[in-house]
């Protein structure tokens, strides 16, 4: 297969479609990313460039072609207890303190999950932190807006190597059994507490319900500031007086949200709802 070309005015109108449809702004100079993520799909559906790709999207769309897009240039990469710093907080602090006030069971939403390691982590650390005398328990919702990211997620099995991303051996005895000869799943005992749906940040919150805890990492850097302030207003809006959320390291609520104060815990930040 040839190398797809992408001339300037057809990566800015992709770009514009990106944008209108799910959120994620695209930079300049980025049209080898586009290259490389759209070659494959192009080739599949023959359709000759990127400029009759965008006509269709714009003229006949069907949702199982933007879906594709969307899942194709859409960033998925993750791993077990990514970055520590967020699931050692939950378990030192925002666990004992909902422990404290009677929150039972504790909502949490992990926003673009992924296929589903940041979900399993946190109800994993859940454990974790009632071996260590805690009494709690979740429901912890992760969603995606990748339909194959959920679906891989629902199903809580792993290659090996994917398994091990992460995670240290103990943790991986303990919380995954092996099925195959390359395949490892979650135990039944961490997955129960979970659930997995498609969810686009950019639609509707109705349908999730409120939460106590929302973990939205490593994502609002890849919107624009008007969907970035959206985004962090309607989070506000599912988050419980007294609740907490947790971004990247790299990401800040400034100048977004006046529903969120700053909390400085174990060397990191976290954000607590107002009121």
């Amino acid at each position: 297969m040839a190398a797809l070309s992408v001339g300037e005015e057809e990566y800015q109108a992709f770009a514009r479609f990106l944008e209108r449809a799910c959120g994620i702004v695209l930079g300049p100079s980025k049209q080898y990313l586009v290259a490389s993520r759209l070659g494959p799909l192009l080739e599949a559906e023959r359709i000759p460039d990127l400029a009759t790709l965008v006509q269709r999207l714009e003229q006949r769309p069907t949702a199982d072609l933007k879906g594709r897009v969307i899942e194709a240039m859409t960033t998925n990469e993750t791993q077990w207890f990514r970055d520590r710093f967020p699931f050692d907080v939950l378990r030192r602090h925002l666990l004992p303190e909902m422990e404290r006030r009677r929150v039972w069971p504790v909502r949490i939403w992990s926003a673009a999950c992924s296929s589903g390691q940041e979900a399993y982590s946190i109800s994993m650390t859940v454990d974790e932190y009632n071996d260590s005398g805690g009494r709690m328990e979740a429901e912890i919702l992760g969603t995606d807006i990748s339909t194959a990211m959920v679906e891989e997620a629902r199903r809580g099995r792993y290659t090996a190597n994917v398994a091990r991303r992460g995670l240290a051996p103990e943790r991986q005895q303990r919380f995954f059994d092996a099925v195959g000869e390359n395949t490892w799943e979650v135990k039944p005992a961490v997955r129960r507490r979970t659930s997995f749906r498609v969810h686009n940040l950019l639609e509707s919150y109705a349908g999730l319900g409120r939460f106590d805890i929302v973990y939205c990492r490593n994502v609002l850097i890849y919107f624009g500031w008007e969907s970035r302030r959206d985004i962090v207003q309607r989070i506000a809006e599912v988050t419980r007086p007294g609740g907490y959320l947790i971004v990247g390291a790299s990401e800040s609520l400034a100048r977004h949200s006046d529903e969120f104060e700053l909390v400085r815990l174990d060397g990191g930040v976290v954000y607590r709802r107002r009121g």
